[in-house]
């Protein structure tokens, strides 16, 4: 008996810079089959959440208008049950504090990465993420 078809994992990428988000989807796309949405606006991401209810959010903490913290936090309040992966180019300081924040929240945060992600590092956290999905 074969294991039924999986659906691919759905991944929102969330950054205000054109070229990572390129970056990242071009990265994820090499990594296998994927359903991947970029959203260069948070307030647009935060809309496409309860219709794209992504298995995974990567998200980068220094955006304008509505930085990474406050997207998170009104992330979380809208009961995002999904796994969250930080992206920043910001020191580990940093990253470490909005790790905190976020699990604060009870979002199921996977990791933190700095700014330019490995593809081995974001291989890594899809089969985490993957391994969440009921």
């Amino acid at each position: 008996m074969t294991n039924p078809p999986t659906t691919p994992l759905r991944i929102l990428l969330v950054d205000d810079d054109p070229f990572m988000l390129s970056l990242l989807a071009d990265m994820l796309e090499d990594l296998g089959q994927l359903n991947v949405r970029s959203e260069s606006d948070a307030r647009q991401a935060l809309l496409a959440l309860p219709q794209f209810r992504p298995d995974l959010l990567v998200c980068d903490l220094s955006m304008p208008d509505l930085d990474g913290i406050e997207f998170l936090r009104k992330a979380a309040d809208s009961h995002f049950g999904g796994a969250v992966v930080l992206l920043s180019g910001m020191d580990a300081s940093v990253r470490q504090a909005a790790d905190t924040l976020a699990r604060a929240h009870g979002l199921a945060l996977l990791g933190t990465l700095a700014k330019p992600a490995a593809p081995a590092a974001l291989a890594e956290l899809l089969t985490q993420a993957a391994a969440r999905r009921p």
